[in-house]
């Protein structure tokens, strides 16, 4: 079993944003999902995790190792699919594995060979294993991604918005992949898509202004929003209103009409039906400061 211990972490930059403060987490084997609206901290946790960066206070332990002092440690036990991953114009899928295996210090060229051509069936890229990495689709390089993420057999990965910008089929796809790998290694999955941490994972953390304000079990967190969730349509015109007199946690467009959740242990008004929660209400309680930690 892997464990991440992360302690007190936090990260002031030199312009003086504080993109941390005081974060602490414990994460062992499967996927942990890192939530958050953009610019929330997350890829600077992501980065510091990863040893690219150093924190300017705090601790990171992983399998009992204090990474800050001993940063190749982690390196050594790390695949990294950032949120912009580049690649070489003309180099086709097998030959950029080929390159990136080296530089991980796989030099036996059979490893390479059958580690390889093992992660290209995983990742059901084989097909294509000698077409040109940048002429891909977004859902084919975000495989490649996880691929070369995979190579030296990592016991931890972590993926930075890797579903952002993929069409429903590349998504659904791309996530049984990562469900999958996430049996045996810690996969920490940061981003803002709150469904791919409803489907994906069983811990979960949230994070807004580089504080965690929440951590937990998805379902456990949904679980204490029953009761509280209430809906109503309204005309767009009115929602000024609205936001005054309510707790309004979220809204969305649905045939020319507001639909408006509203957090309330009681009934709004006798207009207001309560639904049962999802995972959006919880991050968007959350984000709105009505359900605490």
């Amino acid at each position: 079993m892997n464990s991440l211990s992360i302690k007190n972490l936090s990260k002031t930059y030199e312009n003086g944003t504080q993109a941390l403060s005081n974060v602490s987490l414990e994460i062992t084997n499967g996927m942990f999902g890192l939530l958050g609206p953009n610019g929330a901290g997350k890829s600077t946790l992501m980065r510091t995790i990863a040893a690219l960066q150093e924190p300017t206070s705090g601790s990171i332990a992983f399998n009992g190792v204090n990474i800050l002092e001993n940063p190749m440690f982690i390196r050594e036990n790390l695949g990294y699919l950032p949120q912009e991953f580049g690649v070489y114009p003309k180099i086709s899928a097998y030959r950029l594995l080929d390159h990136l295996a080296v530089l991980k210090g796989i030099v036996n060229k059979q490893e390479r060979y059958d580690q390889i051509m093992a992660l290209l069936q995983q990742t059901n890229l084989l097909q294509h294993k000698d077409k040109a990495v940048h002429s891909f689709s977004g859902g084919m390089r975000q495989r490649f991604g996880i691929a070369q993420a995979l190579l030296g057999n990592p016991k931890i990965i972590i993926v930075d918005e890797p579903t952002a910008g993929l069409d429903p089929e590349e998504r659904n796809r791309f996530n049984n992949l990562l469900s999958e790998i996430g049996e045996s290694i810690i996969v920490l999955l940061s981003t803002h898509i709150v469904e791919d941490v409803r489907d994906l994972c069983t811990r979960m953390a949230i994070i807004s202004d580089g504080k965690l304000i929440l951590e937990g079990n998805p379902n456990e967190a949904i679980d204490l929003l029953k009761g509280k969730i209430w809906v109503k349509a309204i005309f767009k015109t009115e929602l000024a209103e609205y936001q005054t007199n309510f707790n309004i946690i979220s809204s969305s467009l649905n045939s020319g009409k507001l639909n408006i959740h509203v957090f309330s242990d009681q009934q709004p008004d006798s207009d207001f039906n309560l639904i049962s929660p999802d995972l959006s209400d919880v991050y968007f309680s959350v984000l709105s400061n009505q359900l605490k930690r």
